[in-house]
């Protein structure tokens, strides 16, 4: 759910008429990423063979309170780290204080948990274990050799929420969340290189993991509810985003890990992931949910050049 830090570089310039104090919680809470929630739960309830609903709407919304959860824990807890290395973020800077960020991270982590029951019995039994591991990311498990597998579990589970709101079970949602785990796990993976650069061994990783899921995004079975034709174009296309909007910077980051481009391409993978949710709905036949997820990504790449979405 949370996305992979530290960032390096500068947080993006500033809009005009946001207030200091605005633009600091937009900072610190990502508000470009936000963009990148939804989908799961649309891509989840696709999965499951339902339709979007108010159980979809609550699913979402808990995920948008558990994602803005870990996204003001994870600059608590880097608080040392960024006072040394990226004394312009929130927290260093003074503009939030970590008090604050403490109860930004608890209160949407109750509400997350709270509309969770709404959304049915299954969606409670995913939005549990979901917090739980938000929580043990951003306070133990980040700086260790499974951060990046419980940063992509986290987001597997986030699609399951979706698909036990529908009241049909998770099994059939199982592959796709594990095709946008893949993803997260390996965009995490050269998220550690952010602030130093080095070696071109993660993004090429992560380069030969976007061929894959692209690939298998094609390959992968189509719903008979909606006309092949429609289907099979439309996934065409998303996959298509998806494959250049992760790809592209990834091979940048690859020919010349730097942390400039590294930062780039974990940017660009974060930014994949709203294409990558709607091919995954598209695949499932829900071709609403498809679109309007691809709808997100405008808006996601406005507000990444105001604020950083990383």
């Amino acid at each position: 759910m949370t996305h992979p830090r530290p960032d390096a570089g500068t947080s993006g310039s500033v809009p005009r008429g946001a207030g200091p104090h605005l633009l600091a919680w937009a900072e610190l809470l990502r508000l470009p990423a936000l963009f990148t929630v939804p989908g799961d739960a649309l891509a989840g309830a696709a999965a499951a063979g339902g339709r979007p609903g108010p159980r979809t709407l609550l699913a979402a919304g808990s995920s948008l309170c558990l994602y803005e959860a870990g996204m003001a824990l994870n600059d608590w807890a880097d608080r040392g780290e960024d006072a040394a290395e990226r004394p312009h973020r929130p927290l260093p800077s003074g503009r939030v204080r970590p008090a604050a960020a403490v109860v930004a991270a608890g209160a949407p982590t109750a509400a997350g948990r709270g509309r969770a029951p709404r959304a049915g019995r299954g969606a409670v039994a995913v939005a549990v274990p979901l917090a739980a591991t938000v929580w043990a990311y951003d306070l133990v498990l980040k700086r260790t050799p499974a951060g990046p597998a419980a940063m992509a579990a986290a987001r597997g589970l986030d699609l399951l929420l979706g698909a036990a709101a529908t009241g049909r079970g998770v099994r059939t949602a199982l592959p796709s969340a594990a095709v946008l785990a893949t993803h997260t796990l390996a965009v995490t993976a050269v998220s550690r290189g952010e602030t130093r650069g080095g070696s071109p061994i993660a993004p090429l990783a992560a380069l030969a993991a976007t061929g894959s899921l692209t690939c298998s995004l094609t390959r992968g079975p189509a719903s008979a509810r909606t006309p092949p034709g429609a289907t099979h174009v439309v996934r065409g296309v998303l996959t298509a985003a998806y494959a250049a909007t992760s790809a592209r910077p990834l091979l940048h980051a690859a020919l010349n890990p730097s942390p400039q481009l590294t930062q780039r391409a974990v940017g660009g993978g974060i930014r994949a992931m709203i294409p990558l949710q709607a091919a995954l709905a598209a695949r499932s036949g829900a071709l609403g949910p498809a679109l309007l997820t691809a709808a997100l990504a405008p808006a996601a790449r406005r507000f990444a050049k105001k604020v950083s979405i990383t």
